[in-house]
Protein backbone atom coordinates (compact mmCIF):
# COMPACT_ATOMS: atom_id res chain seq x y z
CA UNK A 1 0.00 0.00 0.00
CA UNK A 2 2.77 2.33 0.92
CA UNK A 3 4.13 1.67 -2.59
CA UNK A 4 1.50 2.57 -4.18
CA UNK A 5 1.26 5.80 -2.77
CA UNK A 6 4.73 7.08 -3.69
CA UNK A 7 3.86 5.86 -7.17
CA UNK A 8 1.00 8.32 -7.02
CA UNK A 9 2.76 11.00 -5.81
CA UNK A 10 5.49 10.18 -8.30
CA UNK A 11 2.51 10.79 -10.87
CA UNK A 12 1.57 13.98 -9.31
CA UNK A 13 4.59 15.28 -9.36
CA UNK A 14 5.23 14.67 -12.96
CA UNK A 15 2.29 16.28 -14.06
CA UNK A 16 3.43 19.51 -11.96
CA UNK A 17 6.36 19.38 -13.43
CA UNK A 18 5.09 19.16 -17.26
CA UNK A 19 2.51 21.60 -16.36
CA UNK A 20 4.85 24.43 -15.26
CA UNK A 21 8.06 23.96 -16.82
CA UNK A 22 6.57 22.53 -20.22
CA UNK A 23 6.41 26.17 -22.14
CA UNK A 24 8.81 27.99 -19.69
CA UNK A 25 11.10 30.04 -21.68
CA UNK A 26 12.23 32.67 -19.15
CA UNK A 27 15.90 32.94 -18.43
CA UNK A 28 18.24 33.35 -15.18
CA UNK A 29 21.12 35.70 -15.98
CA UNK A 30 24.30 35.80 -13.04
CA UNK A 31 26.66 38.75 -13.25
CA UNK A 32 30.25 38.03 -11.48
CA UNK A 33 32.03 40.79 -12.84
CA UNK A 34 33.92 40.38 -15.88
CA UNK A 35 31.80 36.59 -16.20
CA UNK A 36 27.93 36.86 -17.09
CA UNK A 37 26.41 33.51 -16.99
CA UNK A 38 22.78 33.11 -18.45
CA UNK A 39 20.67 29.88 -17.36
CA UNK A 40 17.38 28.79 -18.35
CA UNK A 41 14.71 29.22 -15.86
CA UNK A 42 13.82 25.29 -15.78
CA UNK A 43 18.11 24.48 -15.11
CA UNK A 44 18.44 27.07 -12.52
CA UNK A 45 15.52 25.26 -10.38
CA UNK A 46 17.35 22.32 -11.10
CA UNK A 47 20.38 23.32 -10.15
CA UNK A 48 18.88 25.54 -7.05
CA UNK A 49 17.17 22.34 -5.60
CA UNK A 50 20.17 20.22 -5.89
CA UNK A 51 22.69 22.30 -4.20
CA UNK A 52 19.76 22.89 -1.45
CA UNK A 53 19.99 19.04 -0.86
CA UNK A 54 23.60 18.77 -0.68
CA UNK A 55 23.98 21.29 1.58
CA UNK A 56 21.52 19.78 3.73
CA UNK A 57 23.78 16.91 3.51
CA UNK A 58 26.68 18.39 4.19
CA UNK A 59 25.25 19.89 7.34
CA UNK A 60 24.00 16.67 8.47
CA UNK A 61 26.81 14.67 8.22
CA UNK A 62 28.81 17.08 10.26
CA UNK A 63 26.12 16.93 12.87
CA UNK A 64 26.39 13.79 12.78
CA UNK A 65 30.03 13.87 13.16
CA UNK A 66 30.27 16.42 15.81
CA UNK A 67 27.62 14.23 17.62
CA UNK A 68 29.92 11.16 17.41
CA UNK A 69 31.16 11.14 20.90
CA UNK A 70 28.01 12.07 22.97
CA UNK A 71 26.30 9.75 21.02
CA UNK A 72 29.14 6.72 21.87
CA UNK A 73 28.81 8.30 25.54
CA UNK A 74 24.74 7.62 25.60
CA UNK A 75 25.51 4.21 24.22
CA UNK A 76 27.96 3.44 26.61
CA UNK A 77 25.41 4.34 29.63
CA UNK A 78 22.54 2.57 27.81
CA UNK A 79 24.97 -0.13 27.79
CA UNK A 80 25.76 0.07 31.51
CA UNK A 81 21.93 0.63 32.75
CA UNK A 82 21.44 -2.64 30.51
CA UNK A 83 23.49 -4.85 32.81
CA UNK A 84 22.36 -2.83 35.63
CA UNK A 85 18.56 -3.81 34.68
CA UNK A 86 19.80 -7.14 33.35
CA UNK A 87 21.60 -7.42 37.49
CA UNK A 88 18.56 -6.31 39.53
CA UNK A 89 16.69 -8.59 37.45
CA UNK A 90 18.64 -11.51 37.93
CA UNK A 91 19.36 -10.87 41.51
CA UNK A 92 14.98 -10.81 41.96
CA UNK A 93 14.74 -14.35 40.02
CA UNK A 94 17.81 -15.58 42.35
CA UNK A 95 15.91 -14.20 45.82
CA UNK A 96 12.71 -15.85 44.54
CA UNK A 97 14.08 -19.14 43.74
CA UNK A 98 16.05 -19.30 47.38
CA UNK A 99 19.38 -18.58 45.97
CA UNK A 100 20.03 -16.03 48.47
CA UNK A 101 23.78 -15.98 48.40
CA UNK A 102 23.87 -15.52 44.67
CA UNK A 103 21.06 -12.93 44.72
CA UNK A 104 23.08 -10.50 47.31
CA UNK A 105 26.10 -10.91 44.76
CA UNK A 106 23.62 -10.07 41.81
CA UNK A 107 22.65 -7.03 43.67
CA UNK A 108 25.47 -5.50 44.83
CA UNK A 109 26.46 -5.90 41.03
CA UNK A 110 23.94 -4.10 39.85
CA UNK A 111 24.61 -1.44 42.73
CA UNK A 112 28.24 -1.15 41.18
CA UNK A 113 27.30 -0.50 37.70
CA UNK A 114 24.85 2.11 38.93
CA UNK A 115 27.12 4.31 41.27
CA UNK A 116 30.29 3.79 39.07
CA UNK A 117 28.48 5.55 36.23
CA UNK A 118 27.73 9.36 37.11
CA UNK A 119 25.14 9.42 35.02
CA UNK A 120 22.97 6.61 36.39
CA UNK A 121 23.71 7.01 39.99
CA UNK A 122 20.97 10.18 40.42
CA UNK A 123 18.12 7.20 39.80
CA UNK A 124 17.33 6.66 43.47
CA UNK A 125 14.81 4.28 43.44
CA UNK A 126 16.76 1.50 41.65
CA UNK A 127 19.19 2.04 43.75
CA UNK A 128 16.82 1.84 46.57
CA UNK A 129 15.50 -1.65 45.23
CA UNK A 130 18.66 -2.79 45.01
CA UNK A 131 19.69 -2.16 48.50
CA UNK A 132 16.81 -3.65 49.77
CA UNK A 133 17.13 -6.81 47.79
CA UNK A 134 20.30 -7.27 48.87
CA UNK A 135 19.47 -6.76 52.58
CA UNK A 136 16.58 -9.24 52.04
CA UNK A 137 19.18 -11.69 50.53
CA UNK A 138 21.42 -10.75 54.11
CA UNK A 139 18.13 -11.05 56.02
CA UNK A 140 17.29 -15.02 54.98
CA UNK A 141 21.17 -15.24 55.36
CA UNK A 142 20.70 -14.47 59.17
CA UNK A 143 23.61 -11.87 58.55
CA UNK A 144 21.80 -9.19 60.69
CA UNK A 145 24.87 -6.05 60.83
CA UNK A 146 24.93 -6.43 57.08
CA UNK A 147 21.12 -6.06 56.45
CA UNK A 148 21.01 -3.54 59.21
CA UNK A 149 23.70 -1.38 56.92
CA UNK A 150 21.94 -1.77 54.00
CA UNK A 151 18.96 -0.98 55.05
CA UNK A 152 19.68 2.47 56.54
CA UNK A 153 21.71 3.52 53.19
CA UNK A 154 18.23 1.99 51.42
CA UNK A 155 16.41 4.37 53.99
CA UNK A 156 18.52 7.29 53.27
CA UNK A 157 18.50 6.83 49.31
CA UNK A 158 15.11 6.57 49.49
CA UNK A 159 14.40 9.96 51.34
CA UNK A 160 16.41 11.49 48.60
CA UNK A 161 14.66 10.63 45.91
CA UNK A 162 12.39 12.90 44.09
CA UNK A 163 9.51 10.02 42.89
CA UNK A 164 10.80 7.17 45.10
CA UNK A 165 7.98 7.06 47.34
CA UNK A 166 6.81 3.24 46.81
CA UNK A 167 10.29 2.41 47.41
CA UNK A 168 10.34 4.18 50.69
CA UNK A 169 7.43 2.69 51.90
CA UNK A 170 8.43 -0.57 50.99
CA UNK A 171 12.05 -0.21 52.44
CA UNK A 172 10.14 0.68 55.75
CA UNK A 173 7.34 -2.15 55.58
CA UNK A 174 10.11 -4.84 55.00
CA UNK A 175 12.30 -2.95 58.32
CA UNK A 176 9.05 -3.77 60.47
CA UNK A 177 8.74 -7.32 59.15
CA UNK A 178 12.31 -8.40 59.43
CA UNK A 179 11.94 -6.67 62.63
CA UNK A 180 9.25 -9.32 63.73
CA UNK A 181 11.06 -12.30 62.29
CA UNK A 182 13.71 -11.38 64.88
CA UNK A 183 11.23 -11.38 67.57
CA UNK A 184 12.02 -7.77 68.40
CA UNK A 185 8.30 -6.21 68.84
CA UNK A 186 9.41 -2.76 70.84
CA UNK A 187 11.87 -2.19 67.07
CA UNK A 188 8.88 -3.28 64.86
CA UNK A 189 6.41 -0.90 66.93
CA UNK A 190 8.75 1.65 66.61
CA UNK A 191 9.41 1.67 63.02
CA UNK A 192 5.56 0.74 62.18
CA UNK A 193 5.05 4.17 64.67
CA UNK A 194 7.08 6.00 61.85
CA UNK A 195 5.13 5.05 59.08
CA UNK A 196 3.18 7.94 57.27
CA UNK A 197 -0.79 7.85 57.88
CA UNK A 198 -1.64 7.06 55.23
CA UNK A 199 0.42 4.11 54.87
CA UNK A 200 -0.20 3.21 58.48
CA UNK A 201 -3.51 2.48 57.55
CA UNK A 202 -2.61 -0.15 54.73
CA UNK A 203 -3.65 -3.90 55.72
CA UNK A 204 -0.11 -5.27 55.74
CA UNK A 205 0.75 -2.49 57.92
CA UNK A 206 -1.92 -3.24 60.25
CA UNK A 207 -1.16 -7.20 60.29
CA UNK A 208 2.66 -6.34 61.44
CA UNK A 209 1.24 -3.97 63.94
CA UNK A 210 -0.89 -7.04 65.22
CA UNK A 211 1.74 -9.13 65.36
CA UNK A 212 3.98 -6.95 66.73
CA UNK A 213 1.26 -5.96 69.55
CA UNK A 214 0.79 -9.75 69.96
CA UNK A 215 4.60 -10.51 70.52
CA UNK A 216 5.00 -7.56 72.82
CA UNK A 217 1.87 -9.21 74.96
CA UNK A 218 0.06 -5.85 74.65
CA UNK A 219 -3.24 -7.02 74.42
CA UNK A 220 -5.25 -4.34 73.76
CA UNK A 221 -3.31 -2.24 71.53
CA UNK A 222 -3.55 -5.62 69.45
CA UNK A 223 -7.34 -5.99 70.02
CA UNK A 224 -7.86 -2.17 68.38
CA UNK A 225 -5.63 -3.38 65.33
CA UNK A 226 -7.47 -6.27 64.58
CA UNK A 227 -10.46 -4.67 64.98
CA UNK A 228 -9.47 -2.28 62.07
CA UNK A 229 -8.05 -5.11 60.05
CA UNK A 230 -11.56 -6.59 60.42
CA UNK A 231 -13.01 -3.35 59.01
CA UNK A 232 -11.04 -3.24 56.09
CA UNK A 233 -12.18 -7.09 55.57
CA UNK A 234 -8.24 -8.26 56.42
CA UNK A 235 -9.66 -11.13 57.70
CA UNK A 236 -13.32 -13.38 56.78
CA UNK A 237 -15.89 -12.75 59.37
CA UNK A 238 -15.25 -16.35 61.41
CA UNK A 239 -11.94 -15.68 61.50
CA UNK A 240 -12.18 -11.97 62.37
CA UNK A 241 -14.65 -13.09 65.71
CA UNK A 242 -12.19 -15.86 66.44
CA UNK A 243 -9.23 -13.50 66.80
CA UNK A 244 -11.25 -10.53 68.31
CA UNK A 245 -12.60 -12.94 71.30
CA UNK A 246 -9.33 -14.91 71.65
CA UNK A 247 -7.26 -11.07 72.02
CA UNK A 248 -10.22 -9.55 74.61
CA UNK A 249 -9.97 -13.19 76.47
CA UNK A 250 -6.08 -12.61 76.38
CA UNK A 251 -6.77 -8.34 77.77
CA UNK A 252 -8.81 -10.09 80.99
CA UNK A 253 -6.21 -12.62 81.48
CA UNK A 254 -3.80 -10.11 81.83
CA UNK A 255 -5.05 -8.20 84.76
CA UNK A 256 -4.00 -8.93 88.23
CA UNK A 257 -6.23 -7.90 90.47
CA UNK A 258 -10.14 -6.81 90.44
CA UNK A 259 -9.07 -3.13 89.90
CA UNK A 260 -7.69 -3.63 86.88
CA UNK A 261 -9.84 -6.18 85.37
CA UNK A 262 -12.90 -3.51 85.66
CA UNK A 263 -10.86 -1.10 84.05
CA UNK A 264 -9.72 -3.45 81.11
CA UNK A 265 -13.80 -4.54 80.99
CA UNK A 266 -14.14 -0.65 80.43
CA UNK A 267 -11.82 -0.34 77.82
CA UNK A 268 -13.13 -2.98 75.39
CA UNK A 269 -15.41 -1.68 72.62
CA UNK A 270 -19.41 -2.28 73.20
CA UNK A 271 -19.38 -5.27 70.36
CA UNK A 272 -16.61 -7.06 72.55
CA UNK A 273 -18.46 -6.35 75.52
CA UNK A 274 -21.88 -7.92 73.85
CA UNK A 275 -19.79 -11.41 73.35
CA UNK A 276 -21.71 -13.83 75.35
CA UNK A 277 -17.93 -15.52 75.52
CA UNK A 278 -16.14 -12.83 76.57
CA UNK A 279 -18.38 -11.54 78.84
CA UNK A 280 -18.63 -15.10 80.60
CA UNK A 281 -14.96 -15.30 80.78
CA UNK A 282 -14.70 -11.72 82.21
CA UNK A 283 -17.25 -12.60 85.20
CA UNK A 284 -14.84 -15.50 85.82
CA UNK A 285 -12.05 -14.10 86.26
CA UNK A 286 -14.12 -11.07 88.66
CA UNK A 287 -15.68 -14.10 90.33
CA UNK A 288 -12.14 -15.68 91.01
CA UNK A 289 -11.02 -12.04 92.36
CA UNK A 290 -13.60 -12.49 95.16
CA UNK A 291 -15.77 -9.93 93.84
CA UNK A 292 -19.31 -11.98 92.51
CA UNK A 293 -21.35 -8.72 92.26
CA UNK A 294 -19.24 -7.51 89.83
CA UNK A 295 -19.10 -10.52 88.06
CA UNK A 296 -23.19 -10.94 87.69
CA UNK A 297 -23.41 -7.29 86.52
CA UNK A 298 -21.19 -8.40 83.80
CA UNK A 299 -23.79 -10.88 83.33
CA UNK A 300 -26.96 -9.12 83.52
CA UNK A 301 -27.35 -7.49 80.31
CA UNK A 302 -27.34 -11.01 78.93
CA UNK A 303 -30.36 -12.07 81.00
CA UNK A 304 -31.90 -9.09 80.91
CA UNK A 305 -33.16 -9.54 77.52
CA UNK A 306 -32.42 -13.32 76.67
CA UNK A 307 -32.02 -13.56 72.99
CA UNK A 308 -31.86 -16.62 70.95
CA UNK A 309 -28.20 -17.93 70.72
CA UNK A 310 -26.43 -20.88 70.28
CA UNK A 311 -26.06 -23.29 73.37
CA UNK A 312 -22.03 -22.87 73.16
CA UNK A 313 -23.01 -19.35 74.38
CA UNK A 314 -25.79 -20.53 76.96
CA UNK A 315 -23.39 -22.98 78.48
CA UNK A 316 -20.74 -20.49 78.77
CA UNK A 317 -22.91 -17.87 80.61
CA UNK A 318 -24.52 -20.17 82.62
CA UNK A 319 -21.42 -21.45 84.03
CA UNK A 320 -20.07 -18.44 84.91
CA UNK A 321 -23.26 -17.11 86.32
CA UNK A 322 -22.63 -20.53 88.38
CA UNK A 323 -19.36 -19.18 89.70
CA UNK A 324 -20.43 -15.51 90.95
CA UNK A 325 -23.56 -16.95 92.69
CA UNK A 326 -21.98 -15.48 96.03
CA UNK A 327 -24.40 -12.98 97.61
CA UNK A 328 -26.97 -13.43 94.54
CA UNK A 329 -30.27 -11.45 95.83
CA UNK A 330 -33.94 -12.71 94.94
CA UNK A 331 -33.92 -9.75 92.27
CA UNK A 332 -32.21 -12.08 89.74
CA UNK A 333 -34.84 -15.03 90.23
CA UNK A 334 -37.60 -13.16 87.09
CA UNK A 335 -34.65 -12.78 85.27
CA UNK A 336 -33.13 -16.40 85.37
CA UNK A 337 -37.47 -17.53 84.87
CA UNK A 338 -37.93 -15.26 82.14
CA UNK A 339 -35.09 -16.92 80.01
CA UNK A 340 -36.64 -20.75 80.85
CA UNK A 341 -39.40 -19.27 79.44
CA UNK A 342 -38.54 -18.03 76.74
CA UNK A 343 -36.37 -21.15 76.18
CA UNK A 344 -37.72 -23.79 77.44
CA UNK A 345 -35.62 -26.72 75.72
CA UNK A 346 -32.08 -25.46 77.18
CA UNK A 347 -30.96 -27.09 79.87
CA UNK A 348 -28.22 -24.33 80.54
CA UNK A 349 -30.67 -22.02 81.57
CA UNK A 350 -32.37 -24.57 84.02
CA UNK A 351 -29.49 -25.53 85.62
CA UNK A 352 -28.66 -21.48 86.00
CA UNK A 353 -32.28 -21.12 87.85
CA UNK A 354 -31.55 -24.17 89.97
CA UNK A 355 -28.01 -23.31 91.17
CA UNK A 356 -29.50 -19.78 92.23
CA UNK A 357 -32.54 -21.10 94.21
CA UNK A 358 -30.19 -23.26 95.71
CA UNK A 359 -27.85 -20.45 96.93
CA UNK A 360 -31.34 -18.63 98.01
CA UNK A 361 -32.11 -22.02 100.34
CA UNK A 362 -35.35 -22.38 98.72
CA UNK A 363 -34.43 -26.38 98.02
CA UNK A 364 -37.41 -27.92 97.10
CA UNK A 365 -37.48 -25.51 93.86
CA UNK A 366 -33.59 -26.13 93.39
CA UNK A 367 -34.12 -29.64 93.53
CA UNK A 368 -36.70 -29.97 91.14
CA UNK A 369 -34.83 -27.65 88.76
CA UNK A 370 -31.88 -29.86 89.07
CA UNK A 371 -33.30 -32.79 88.65
CA UNK A 372 -34.50 -32.03 85.60
CA UNK A 373 -31.61 -31.13 83.97
CA UNK A 374 -28.72 -33.27 85.77
CA UNK A 375 -29.60 -36.06 83.32
CA UNK A 376 -29.86 -34.10 80.06
CA UNK A 377 -27.35 -35.17 77.63
CA UNK A 378 -27.32 -31.79 75.99
CA UNK A 379 -25.85 -30.21 79.63
CA UNK A 380 -22.10 -29.71 79.48
CA UNK A 381 -20.45 -32.80 82.00
CA UNK A 382 -18.70 -30.44 84.17
CA UNK A 383 -22.25 -28.72 84.53
CA UNK A 384 -24.74 -31.66 85.06
CA UNK A 385 -21.22 -32.80 87.42
CA UNK A 386 -21.98 -29.95 89.40
CA UNK A 387 -25.63 -30.27 89.41
CA UNK A 388 -25.43 -33.96 91.12
CA UNK A 389 -22.97 -32.60 93.44
CA UNK A 390 -25.35 -29.60 94.79
CA UNK A 391 -28.33 -32.26 94.72
CA UNK A 392 -25.77 -34.37 97.18
CA UNK A 393 -25.37 -31.35 99.46
CA UNK A 394 -28.55 -30.42 99.74
CA UNK A 395 -29.59 -34.67 100.56
CA UNK A 396 -26.72 -33.98 103.11
CA UNK A 397 -28.82 -30.91 104.52
CA UNK A 398 -31.71 -32.90 105.27
CA UNK A 399 -29.43 -35.65 106.06
CA UNK A 400 -30.99 -38.50 103.84
CA UNK A 401 -27.42 -39.90 103.43
CA UNK A 402 -28.73 -42.11 100.82
CA UNK A 403 -29.93 -39.52 98.88
CA UNK A 404 -26.67 -37.82 98.87
CA UNK A 405 -24.17 -41.33 97.98
CA UNK A 406 -26.36 -41.85 95.19
CA UNK A 407 -25.81 -38.17 94.01
CA UNK A 408 -22.28 -38.32 94.36
CA UNK A 409 -22.35 -42.06 92.30
CA UNK A 410 -24.36 -39.84 89.61
CA UNK A 411 -21.71 -37.28 89.65
CA UNK A 412 -18.59 -39.20 90.14
CA UNK A 413 -19.78 -41.20 86.85
CA UNK A 414 -20.12 -38.73 84.55
CA UNK A 415 -16.39 -38.57 82.42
Amino acid sequence: MRNVIWILLLFVLAVVAAGVFGRNDAVVTLYWAPWRLDLSFNVFVVLWLLLSVALYLTLQTLRTLIGLPRRARQWRIARRDHYAQRALREALALYFGARYSRAHKAAQRALTIQQTTPELSADAEFITLARLLAAGSLHRLQDRAGRDELLKQALASSATGGNGRAADEGVRLMAAEWALDDRDAERALALLAELPPGLARRTQALRLKLQAARLARQPLDALRTARLLAKHQGFSPLAAQGLLRSLAMEALDAARDADQLQRVWEQLDATDRRDAFVAAHAAEAMAGHGHAALARAMLQPFWDAPQARSPEEWQALAKAFARSLDGVGSDWLPRLEAATVAHPTRPELIYALGRALAQLQLWGKARQQLEHCADDPELPAPLRRDAWRCLAEMAEREEDWDRARACYRRAARIE
